[in-house]
């Protein structure tokens, strides 16, 4: 038997002399108890917050990304492009024709990316989860349309359901086609195009008008060329090997990128939000686990005939110190597992019936916050706890040797 464990186990459960000694225990085991479930808690809220995010970001963001690492347009007729567009692994390979343009609806006007997309692009069944009014409709009886996100809606306050006054939108002409014509309208190309829908996803993102490649090609008068392709890959297949293998194909004259390359920023800061909130968070549990150091130090106090009768009996210093180190690493480690056990009790009826909401005025499950839990979170705040209670209790524990000869010369 482990003969410090056991000591320590009794003491723990033992009546004590002194009253404040329970108290500040218990004290002790409610901050850690509180500290650990409120840290569980919030980093599950992220993880949440992180997966939605993600997921609307993900819903217009393709997996692969192949762009010209220098110029803005590349033919994609080449043999390496039709050798990746053959491959098996390939769910969706849209071909992708942007460009800066002025936008014009009644006498509200606003610049705007226009993004022109192959077919493929309509194979993303999610796109739909974005549209906040009307449809994404991009062609309809050889009509084309125009999908455009919720920035540009503000400035030109567009109607959806009106057909008899289309999106104007204004792309400079090549400089061999411009007439030099007192009229500036005549060094522009000018298409109108009906709006189908409003999609909204985030301030970078809608400011953008997608439109059908063919209408793109007209407007920026680029028969042949594209600005990048965007893939989709089927369930199974590994997108960081088939990024290295494109790599390997293409060389350094394009940048193949995935959903991480893509979104840096987005990814940067989630990432740093949530490390904030821990080192926040974690502050606040040390000084919950510090409180451990007043407990033991007065249950040391308590027990110092009992530390001169083993030290009597031979218990040498590491075995007494040991008896202090257990009991305050115990006293803690109920605070966390059973804080940890609450965390995850509640994490599990947030997710099921969503009873915090994020707002009093639509109360619907959609609006609850969203709750997502990992156990890597779980291994985090048991180690930080465990360092920390090991810490104090370390500290606890040496108290309880430093006056061991004095006390077996009173004896």
């Amino acid at each position: 038997m482990n003969t410090p464990f056991y000591i320590a186990r009794r003491y723990l459960f033992a009546k004590k002399s002194t009253n404040a000694i329970n108290i500040i225990s218990t004290i002790s085991v409610i901050g850690v108890f509180v500290g650990s479930a409120a840290l569980i808690i919030i980093l599950s809220v992220f993880n949440g917050f992180e997966e939605v995010v993600l997921k609307m970001f993900n819903t217009i963001t393709p997996q692969i990304v192949i762009a010209p690492a220098q110029g803005k347009t590349f033919d994609p007729n080449t043999a390496h492009f039709v050798e990746i567009r053959s491959k098996e692994g390939i769910y969706s390979f849209t071909e992708v024709l942007s460009e800066n343009a002025l936008l014009r609806y009644n006498d509200k006007q606003s610049v705007g990316l226009v993004k022109g997309v192959s077919a493929d692009y309509l194979k993303n069944t999610r796109l739909d989860s974005i549209i906040i009014d009307g449809d994404f409709t991009l062609e309809n009886r050889s009509l084309n349309y125009a999908v455009i996100g919720s920035a540009i809606q503000t400035f030109l306050m567009v109607n959806t359901t009106d057909p008899f006054n289309p999106l104007q939108i204004f792309s400079p002409k090549k400089k061999g086609n411009r007439t030099g014509s007192i009229n500036p309208a005549d060094d522009f190309t000018i298409l109108s195009i009906p709006v189908s829908g409003i999609f909204e996803v985030q301030q970078d993102f809608d400011n953008v008008a997608i439109v059908p490649l063919r209408f793109a090609r007209k407007l920026l008068e680029e028969p042949v060329k594209i600005s990048s392709i965007e893939i989709n890959l089927k369930d199974g297949i590994d997108p960081d090997e088939f990024k290295a293998d494109v790599e390997r194909k293409l060389g350094e004259e394009f940048e193949v990128k995935n959903r991480i390359q893509q979104n840096k920023v987005l990814y940067n800061i989630l990432g740093s939000e949530k490390w904030a909130v821990y080192i926040i968070l974690t502050f606040i549990l040390i000084i919950a686990i510090f409180n451990i150091i007043g407990s033991l130090t007065m249950l040391v106090i308590d027990k110092l005939k009992d530390i001169a009768i083993l030290s009597s009996l031979g218990a040498g210093k590491k075995l007494i110190k040991r008896i202090f180190l257990f009991e305050g690493m115990m006293i803690t480690m109920a605070g966390c597992i059973s804080g940890l056990i609450i965390g995850l009790l509640f994490c599990l009826v947030q997710q099921k019936f969503g009873i915090i909401k994020m707002s009093q005025d639509n109360l619907v499950i959609t609006n609850a916050y969203p709750v997502a839990l990992k156990w890597k979170d779980f291994l985090l705040v048991f180690l930080t706890v465990s360092v920390f209670s090991f810490m104090a209790s370390a500290l606890s524990s040496n108290l309880s040797v430093k006056k061991i000869n004095h006390l077996n010369r009173d004896l």
